[in-house]
């Protein structure tokens, strides 16, 4: 399978976790570095096959914004796996606590495998949900499926409410549907909400408007992500550890391509 192939099919698979497609990407469109037209139209579908993902369109940006191509792509990949977000947010948690995640979020998951006295609260929004279940379950962690009904009920027993996000904003963040919801009951309720950010998820506000736009629809109450303002949120949670978040906004290291932005 021709490399560009291959990552179209990784990138439609929304079960591939972040650094191995970013690797992989950074391979293939490393092919097309030296042909800035083929690079463009090679970000520009992948991102299409993939549009909720941030490290996706910050890893393009990066790409077609340097003087050297390939080599941005081989430090963003490093970047992207050599991230501490997990590490840090395990340190962070609360111990004993019982805390809330939407979906199955990747790095909040992972995270929460690594604290076995923490009990999780899974949202199961969009059918995603019972994977970290399960993975919590065969690691003898305490994990409970929560409908979508039951998101209210369940903030209210929460100790923490954990979001996860692929894109940061200046003043709202994409996450899973279900985290608006949770977060505005979080505040009513005064239970603190944290929000996950790893490397590649803070973009400048022109390259976060066209991502929200490439997945939120006219009928937003149908979408798999939604739009969550920063209002709502506590902290944020990234490589530097637990941030209030104005500092986490400083984090953006993703430049503008206009390219991208159609």
């Amino acid at each position: 399978m021709h490399p560009i192939e291959r990552l179209r099919y990784m990138a439609r698979a929304g079960d591939v976790d972040t650094a191995p497609l970013i690797r992989e990407a950074a391979g293939a469109l490393g092919a097309c570095a030296n042909d800035p037209r083929a690079l463009v139209m090679a970000c520009r579908q992948l991102i299409d096959h993939r549009p909720g993902s941030g490290p996706l369109v910050w890893l393009s940006a990066r790409m077609i914004t340097g003087a050297d191509a390939r080599q941005e792509a081989w430090d963003a990949a490093d970047m992207i796996e050599r991230d501490t977000t997990v590490r840090e947010l395990g340190h962070a948690l609360p111990a004993g606590a019982t805390v809330l995640v939407v979906g199955a979020p990747e790095l909040s998951g992972a995270a929460l495998m690594s604290r076995g006295d923490v009990e999780a609260l899974v949202a199961d929004t969009t059918g995603e949900g019972y994977g970290l279940i399960h993975r919590m379950h065969a690691a003898d962690h305490d994990a409970y499926d929560v409908p979508a009904g039951g998101i209210g009920s369940a903030v209210a027993e929460a100790d923490l409410v954990l979001l996860e996000t692929d894109a940061l904003g200046t003043n709202s963040a994409l996450a899973r549907a279900g985290s608006l919801v949770a977060a505005a009951i979080a505040q009513y309720r005064m239970v603190p909400v944290w929000l996950v950010a790893g490397v590649g998820r803070c973009l400048p506000d022109r390259m976060w408007d066209a991502m929200r736009d490439r997945v939120v629809s006219a009928e937003p109450w149908d979408d798999a992500i939604e739009v969550v303002p920063l209002d709502l949120i506590d902290r944020v949670v990234g490589p530097g550890g637990l941030q209030p978040v104005g500092e986490a906004r400083l984090r953006t290291d993703c430049p503008v391509a206009p390219e991208l932005l159609r």
